[in-house]
């Protein structure tokens, strides 16, 4: 076996592993990118993990800039794409409806992240999938956590990924529909309005037995009702529970409670209400009354559900067909709704769009594509083990969709003046926006010259690489002998392309540049001057720093990074 040939392969995984990473590679990581790019390696993999591990150990002690250049001398590793697209498996029980029925049901508490969008992107499908309908129901029955602002996003976020819906309901106009449901279950004895302390409710119900409350007549339990509709009750004075089996195993399942007293104006409906349904009873009401047919949710509702179902036996229902598909988890990104509104709150992020956070408007606002969540969370599917999603293969997704797309400029982070002798005359340089597709025209970046020679910016961290003597190449343009490091110094040595390496560069008209980074950093440059053609909302490839989208042009150009 030609282990020399392998090792170069290792090496190439290993630095792009680690400029994706930090500067950190992950001996996990690249062995798997091997193996997906040689699988025939698979019976030495002994040799192949020490291999691995002397590489990685090797690339990590290099700096970031370090690393970039010698990726860029050795030339990206293949990029294997080894995935067969599966169309989703058939929904159970099909043929018990007409139509099939699917609901997404947001809280509009906070943004949609990428959990969230696995359920609505897999409800959405399956409604397209059977030609059935697919609605949107927004579930603010809490008037203490509704956003007024969330309503919108959660629209914009769906209509982004490409989701449409057939019918919308706020759960805040639906507030008599549940109030009739509520005197039926009370009129016939099958709940009451409880008006016991929190706490020795609790006692008694763990101890299967029943509150003083309960056995009162149905009578007295819509006297209390009216009490708490009119205001004779304030909050935490009384609430309506289902009765249900106060012998069930679990105590959560016994007489648990469908309504409360909520004094918070509603950002819909204000104060027009006090009494509001919880989450099981206005959810379980909904799908009956709107004909929902499959509820696709995540299985940590599987207490939910059990209620749910406890009381659409009581009312005499149908449950629809009920498919719980596992956690979501992405790696090193803020999903928890509520770990991000409290660090907007505590000015930790600076808002729902903070690049740091794994909401859908983050992403939007980085410039991933709609197209690449769709693929990589449809390809998890419907499984019912909790599942671990690398923003790796989002970012892999991502860049195989907007890298033909994208075209391409450079910038100077942390920007040194190098001042060229001996450049033949010329006043611009012409390069390819993409390189690609030559009919997309080209660039033009205009050169400062001063009587010593041509005048460029280069990145600080390239300059810290080089030696003296050393021959490095402006990319597409020209080469250099370094001569000089302070000042910075070369001597022209021809355009002809060589195999050394290569910095990208500005010259005349270079304007200042801001790029935001996922880690929350900043990164201050200069970008060649074409950039102020674009529009804001555009993705480009900055040239061996990564994908950008412009946010801003004006008063400063402003970027957010995406990946490299």
């Amino acid at each position: 076996m030609k282990w020399k040939g392998i090792s170069y392969s290792i090496r190439r995984w290993a630095l792009a592993n680690a400029l994706e990473h930090g500067g950190k590679a992950s001996p996990k990581a690249v062995i798997g990118k091997l193996m997906a790019e040689r699988p025939d390696l698979k019976a030495k993999i002994s040799e192949i993990t020490r291999i691995v591990a002397k590489e990685v150990e090797r690339v990590n002690r290099l700096s970031s800039e370090q690393q970039r250049v010698e990726l860029e001398r050795l030339g990206p590793p293949k990029r294997v794409e080894h995935r067969e697209r599966r169309g989703l498996p058939e929904l159970p029980d099909v043929d018990r409806f007409p139509k099939v029925v699917t609901r997404f049901a947001p809280n509009p508490n906070g943004p949609l992240h990428l959990g969230h969008v696995r359920t609505a992107l897999l409800s959405y499908e399956y409604s397209r999938k059977y030609n059935g309908k697919f609605i949107l129901r927004f579930e603010d029955t809490n008037p203490a956590n509704a956003l007024d602002e969330m309503y919108d996003l959660i629209r914009e976020d769906l209509r982004w990924l490409g989701i449409e819906w057939d019918e919308e309901y706020l759960q805040s106009g639906r507030l008599e529909i549940y109030y009739r449901y509520a005197e039926k279950l009370l009129g016939a004895g099958d709940a009451y309005v409880c008006t016991c302390n929190v706490g020795k409710f609790r006692e008694m119900r763990d101890r299967g037995r029943a509150c003083p409350c309960r056995n009162l007549s149905p009578d007295e339990h819509l006297r209390r009702w009216k009490g708490m509709l009119e205001g004779r009750f304030d909050e935490g004075e009384a609430v309506v529970r289902i009765k249900t089996d106060l012998g069930h195993p679990n105590p959560a399942l016994r007489d648990w409670p469908i309504f409360r007293i909520v004094t918070t104006p509603h950002p819909k409906v204000g104060r027009r209400y006090r009494v509001w349904p919880l989450y099981n009873f206005s959810v379980s009401v909904d799908d009956h009354e709107l004909g929902v047919t499959h509820v696709i949710r995540g299985k940590e509702h599987e207490v939910n559900e059990m209620r749910q179902r406890q009381l659409f036996e009581r009312l005499g229902w149908d449950y629809p067909v009920a498919i719980q598909h596992g956690r979501l988890s992405i790696s090193g990104t803020v999903l928890s709704k509520t770990k991000t509104m409290d660090g907007i709150r505590e000015g930790r992020y600076e808002g729902y769009d903070d690049p740091r956070l794994g909401t859908i408007v983050a992403l939007r606002r980085r410039g991933f594509s709609p197209e690449a969540v769709r693929r990589v969370i449809l390809d998890i599917g419907l499984t019912p083990v909790n599942s671990m999603l690398s923003m790796d293969t989002l970012c892999a997704e991502n860049r195989r969709i907007i890298d033909p797309r994208a075209n391409r400029y450079f910038f100077v982070p942390d920007p040194q003046r190098l001042s060229i002798k001996g450049v033949p005359r010329m006043s611009e340089v012409r390069l390819r926006l993409h390189p690609s597709h030559p009919e997309r025209g080209d660039r033009i970046i205009p050169l400062q010259r001063e009587d010593t020679g041509l005048v460029v910016w280069i990145a600080s961290g390239d300059a810290s690489t080089m030696r003296s003597g050393e021959i490095v190449r402006l990319k597409d343009f020209l080469n250099f002998k370094l001569i000089s490091r302070e000042p910075l110094e070369g001597k022209f040595a021809g355009f002809e392309v060589l195999n050394v390496p290569k910095v990208q560069w500005v010259s005349a008209g270079a304007v200042e540049c801001e790029v935001l980074k996922p880690d929350g950093s900043r990164d201050q440059g200069l970008v060649e001057p074409g950039i102020l053609k674009l529009c804001p909302g555009e993705v480009v490839q900055f040239e061996r720093y990564g994908f950008v989208r412009i946010e801003k042009l004006k008063p400063s150009i402003m970027a957010v990074f995406a990946h490299r």
